[in-house]
């Protein structure tokens, strides 16, 4: 017989591994009368596999089926089988063939052993538990797939106590916990002591996965279990889980609630002096309290308008406190401490978590706000000229559109119900696809190419660029072009602001360099108009960040064709690959034209012919992209 022959199958990964691979040949290749010695050595090696597959095949025919099937050895299992072996019978140690098969991941033994009569949920070994236990604890999803195609049952209990479920969740196997809930499990189903699976995350797996993985299939966090009447909370506590704490609070877990012996989430933090869960605990239950309050609900609903507001009100007092005509700081630094710890009280009382996102852009709104006053009440009387009046105008029009346009747009977010998301699932995983590469594992939906899960906005975002705390949204596929406007016609009124404020001193404030020098320049600045040198303050803050954003913005799409998070992710893999990696050369880069023209989509009345591409169905490159030369790109 060939030894190449895969009788005894001993490339196969098994239960154990006794040899190595042996794919060789029986010669070497010489140039004229002597061979190379690395050729010499490549024979003695080939040689060597050679009998060892040889040894390895004599062996194997006298294995007993136990140990075959462990191996995956078919034509063994088989002849032991046709001689008269009880595919049912179990080994010494309570074990049928079936278990050895399924966590071996042995599918072709598996339904051979099956079409011979094996029971699909026998239970066997020191933890009593079926095939399809073992496969989930080892982790083999094409197993769990096969087995439960054949009828194996996943809401058995095994010898723990313990259904397919709670096993995934405590073997952090995601893909197999996400097939069996797309499947129609119960996601609450309790093992037996009445603990749901969300509940056993909480307490024996420290970090946040599962446990947010199963908040997102709507595990219920008021479920109690049957001998405690402990939450997922209490677990959560006991176990010291603040990661497992963090997302049940936020999915509305109660910390009040109250267990057996009356004890609440709270309370078990005292016990166990953590004052990180403590902090964590008393602080969610004051913010829903606080919640509560009529005035802050309506506040809620008009969160952004008030936010703004308060930033106008901040900067306005500011500044006018800055420019009051008076000589005495001590005053200035009283009025200024006294609106700082103002606004301190008004945050802590009215601020919580979700409006703490919309500072920053109200903060750059309220800037513009000032801006603009500034420009029409202290720039005007020296630039009355139409086309700086008319110009500045149009500038500001710009800038509020496309920050509208910006912040209300939808940047690509890829949504899906939990149906769709469920059947995803399934397709993937019973396509042997299943890898969180392809599924987000944060909101179950099919990644399409170029897209990226923000935390932030807890979505997946076609073409991801990055988060912008500006305009408190992602930048993505849908406002991408609206971000690069929104930063074109900031850095022009920021432009104009600097020219009036060049005016204005020149107008206004007299320089006398030779005889003052800078410090004279500076205080002669202060004292001239402190409105107009916190406002220019202001100008300089915005102007850095805008034109270095907007500059990148421009190389990424005109020179690279990337986002900036694909340009970072490259970056970083180039500081670690051994392979050559260009930005210049990737499939997204089609030349400077090509590259401005598919950004912005210009036709120009049919001139150009952009390419349109829905970044959110899009899974594979588009063919328009051509393909990079090897080793020049690696995805991202």
């Amino acid at each position: 017989m060939d030894w190449k022959e895969d009788a005894c199958d001993w490339n196969s990964h098994g239960h154990k591994h006794g040899h190595g691979h042996g794919h060789g040949h029986g010669h070497a290749h010489g140039s004229g009368f002597f061979a190379q010695s690395g050729q010499m050595d490549q024979m003695n090696n080939d040689l060597t596999q050679q009998s060892d597959s040889m040894t390895f095949m004599e062996d194997c025919k006298n294995w007993d089926i136990v140990k075959a099937t462990q191996y995956g050895i078919i034509d063994r299992c088989k002849e032991l089988v046709e001689a008269g072996y009880d595919v049912r019978q179990p080994d010494k140690e309570n074990v049928t063939l079936l278990h050895w098969a399924s966590i071996n991941n042995r599918k072709e033994l598996v339904k051979y052993y099956i079409s011979k009569g094996a029971i699909i949920d026998q239970l066997g070994g020191d933890l009593n538990s079926t095939p399809l236990h073992w496969a989930i604890r080892q982790g083999h999803l094409p197993m769990v797939i096969m087995l439960m195609k054949f009828g194996a049952d996943p809401t058995l209990l095994d010898g723990e106590g313990y259904s397919g479920l709670h096993l995934a969740v405590q073997f952090q196997h995601m893909p197999i916990l996400a097939y069996l809930l797309s499947k129609g499990q119960n996601i609450d189903t309790p093992n037996l002591y009445g603990q749901t699976p969300l509940m056993l995350a909480a307490h024996k797996v420290i970090g946040p996965e599962p446990t947010n993985f199963l908040l997102k299939f709507n595990a219920s966090v008021t479920a109690v279990d049957k001998l405690h009447r402990n939450t997922a909370l209490h677990w959560a506590v006991l176990s010291k889980n603040e990661n497992a704490a963090h997302f049940l609070l936020e999915a509305g877990a109660n910390p009040d609630a109250e267990n057996a012996k009356g004890e609440t989430p709270i309370d078990l933090a005292h016990q166990f002096r953590n004052p990180l869960m403590l902090h964590m605990l008393t602080h969610v239950k004051k913010e829903r309290s606080h919640i509560q309050n009529p005035f802050v609900k309506r506040l809620q609903k008009y969160k952004f308008s008030f936010m703004t507001g308060l930033c106008v009100l901040m900067l306005w007092t500011a500044g006018y406190i800055a420019d009051m005509n008076t000589e005495s700081w001590l005053l200035k630094g009283t009025l200024f401490a006294c609106l700082f710890a103002i606004v301190n009280l008004a945050t802590r009382w009215l601020i919580n978590v979700h409006i703490q996102n919309l500072v920053v852009p109200a903060f750059l709104l309220a800037s513009i706000l000032l801006m603009f006053l500034t420009w029409f009440i202290w720039f005007l009387p020296d630039l009355s000229e139409a086309i700086f009046q008319i110009t500045f105008c149009l500038s500001i029009v710009g800038l509020l559109y496309y920050f509208y346009k910006t912040w209300a747009s939808d940047p690509g977010y890829i949504k899906s119900s939990l149906e769709e998301k469920k059947k995803t699932v399934i397709t993937l995983a019973e396509a042997g696809f299943l890898d969180f590469g392809l599924l987000c594992g944060s909101c179950l939906v099919r990644r399409p190419a170029r897209s990226l899960h923000c935390f932030l906005c807890d979505c997946c975002v076609a073409k991801h660029d990055h988060h912008s705390i500006w305009t408190n949204n992602c930048i993505g596929a849908g406002n991408h072009r609206y971000f690069v406007g929104f930063l074109f016609f900031l850095s022009l009124v920021l432009g104009w602001m600097f020219y009036g404020t060049a005016v204005y001193w020149s107008s206004h404030c007299t320089f006398n360099y030779s005889n003052e020098g800078i410090w004279g320049v500076l205080i002669q600045v202060v004292t001239c108009s402190p409105w107009v040198l916190y406002i220019f303050i202001i100008v300089c803050v915005h102007a850095t960040w805008s034109s270095l954003m907007l500059l990148s913005q421009i190389y990424q799409i005109t020179f690279l064709g990337l986002t900036t998070y694909e340009r970072v992710n490259l970056l970083k893999r180039m500081k670690n690959s051994k392979h050559p990696i260009s930005l210049r050369k990737t499939p997204y880069n089609l030349g400077c034209a090509a590259n401005i023209v598919n950004f912005f989509q210009l036709r120009c009345f049919g001139l150009f012919k952009p390419a349109v591409i829905d970044w959110s169905q899009q899974y594979t490159l588009s063919p328009h992209v051509g393909s990079a030369a090897p080793g020049t790109f690696l995805s991202v």
